[in-house]
């Protein structure tokens, strides 16, 4: 049998089809554009995901025996606000992940409401990209649109809504909401009074790999499918990564160089750090997980490469950077260009570059712009590591993952073996996965991510380097404390 799997990210759509021993058949991807209204603001038009990913969808199809897909499902970028009317009409264009309008919210549950409050409800504190905050500012600023809210949905479960009918989340994406009682996987009823909202606004809540429901007969039509393709709820673009890459069970360890930049620690039991500087959510193999979520990751490099040194040729631009001389750069970059989640929950700091001189070349700027992702996701592993979670090796994905020196740099600046899967297609992988296990062909999560995915090279970190990489972190670690009053300016 074949599956589909649809990562819906935040500048694209990827369609994946799999067959059933996890052999990747075709990849399709559709873009959409990104709207910045206002500074620090972020939307898309749910219309335009429905869209290119059915237009997707009839492209990943065209060539294969149709009778033999089975099942659809889906990786997402993760908060985003889509409210639906009466009508089911959406009614504003979806506030996303990476949306820093929130600031005013965020405060009034973190002090106001109280972070005590808030990680006994939920297991995490607010950020200015969840999904609560969000709902308080359209209560706020728009109040006409808050009252028609029929139903509150995230981008994956409105592509889901679309393709099978079913009002739908899974605990993974749920999680990310701030209105989701992580340790319990159901709704919090503190934070609905909180946000105003009530049980049927949102979501029926299903495991990542539950069938949600089948394919509408009218689009089964027009796709050329039957109309028993089950539906699978899917998984937070983060949690369907980690599956897709074989990070699950206890203790295994993936992270993600997307346009946000993550750290994720699979766990088979509910565990919260004391100040909350982690996300603790829900894992798409029925368990939970720990996530340090960085805003701006491979999106620092390509904002580097394509708005200041104007030009496409990323690995050329790495190719005259030494790896035996990687520690010794003397310029610092804090990779803040969207603001910053994890660990310091901070939406006002911004990008700053920091020791240069007149010997500074164009390498080491580059170079620094690399170190700085990785610096920042070392801040969320320090965490992990205070809770005693002992890390020896780690999966990696993501459009850097592709770049041999940014691994390099991973495996030296967190002293950690670095392992490369087979498949780097993450999320959209991950979705396939989940849809095989809904259909019946893996018992289990666990049981596909063993059968499917595979190690093919791992990056030892070099000796020389983890120790000059330490030197350099800890320097790295008193830039933020140090300009962060500057912000905002």
């Amino acid at each position: 049998m074949l599956y589909v799997g649809i990562d819906l990210g935040t500048s694209a759509v990827k369609l994946l089809l799999m067959d059933g021993t996890g052999k990747i058949q075709k990849i399709v991807s559709k873009e959409y554009p990104l709207y910045f209204p206002h500074p620090g603001w972020s939307e898309q038009n749910p219309e335009d995901w429905y869209n290119q990913s059915m237009e997707g969808l009839k492209e990943l199809l065209a060539d294969c025996d149709r009778s033999q897909v089975a099942g659809i499902s889906f990786g997402g970028q993760m908060h985003g606000l889509v409210i639906l009317d009466k009508e089911d009409q959406v009614i504003r264009p979806a506030i996303l992940w990476n949306d820093g309008r929130t600031g005013e919210e965020t405060d009034y549950l973190n002090h106001v409401i109280g972070k005590d409050k808030l990680s006994a409800y939920t297991a995490n504190i607010a950020f200015a990209g969840f999904t609560a905050p969000k709902l308080l500012w359209v209560k706020k600023h728009e109040p006409e649109n808050f009252e028609k809210i029929e139903k509150i949905m995230l981008p994956k479960d409105y592509l889901a809504y679309r393709l099978s009918g079913t009002f739908c989340t899974d605990v993974s994406d749920a999680s990310g909401m701030l209105l989701f009682d992580v340790e319990h996987k159901c709704w919090s009823k503190e934070m609905m009074e909180i946000c105003g909202v009530k049980e049927n606004q949102l979501a029926q809540i299903f495991e990542s790999y539950e069938a949600v429901g089948t394919l509408k007969p009218e689009l089964a039509k027009e796709l050329g499918l039957s109309e028993n393709v089950k539906i699978a709820a899917g998984a937070g673009d983060n949690a369907a990564a980690a599956v897709g890459t074989g990070t699950v069970g206890d203790g295994a360890c993936n992270i993600s160089l997307g346009t946000s930049g993550t750290i994720f620690i699979s766990s088979e039991k509910f565990g919260v750090d004391e100040n909350n500087a982690l996300h603790s959510f829900a894992h798409a193999d029925g368990h939970y997980h720990l996530m340090g979520c960085m805003l701006s990751a491979a999106s620092c490099n390509k904002w580097w490469m394509d708005e200041i040194l104007r030009t496409k040729d990323y690995s050329g631009e790495q190719k005259d950077i030494q790896v035996k001389e990687l520690g010794k750069n003397h310029v610092f970059f804090l990779p803040y260009l969207m603001g910053e989640r994890s660990p310091h929950n901070d939406p006002n700091v911004r990008g700053t570059f920091i020791g240069m001189s007149m010997d500074t070349t164009r390498e080491d700027m580059t170079q620094a712009v690399l170190e700085g992702v990785v610096f920042g996701l070392r801040d969320s592993f320090e965490v992990a590591k205070s809770l005693g979670i002992h890390i020896e090796r780690t999966k990696i994905c993501g459009g850097g993952a592709k770049s041999p020196l940014w691994r390099q740099m991973v495996a030296d600046i967190l002293n950690i073996k670095v392992d490369i899967p087979e498949s780097e297609e993450g999320p959209a992988m991950g979705g396939a996965m989940l849809a095989a296990v809904a259909c019946g062909e893996y018992a289990s999560v666990e049981e596909a991510a063993a059968k499917i995915v595979k190690v093919v090279d791992t990056v030892e970190p070099i000796p020389e380097n983890a120790a000059r990489y330490e030197e350099q972190y800890q320097k790295f670690r008193k830039v933020y404390p140090a300009v962060k009053a500057l912000f905002p300016m």
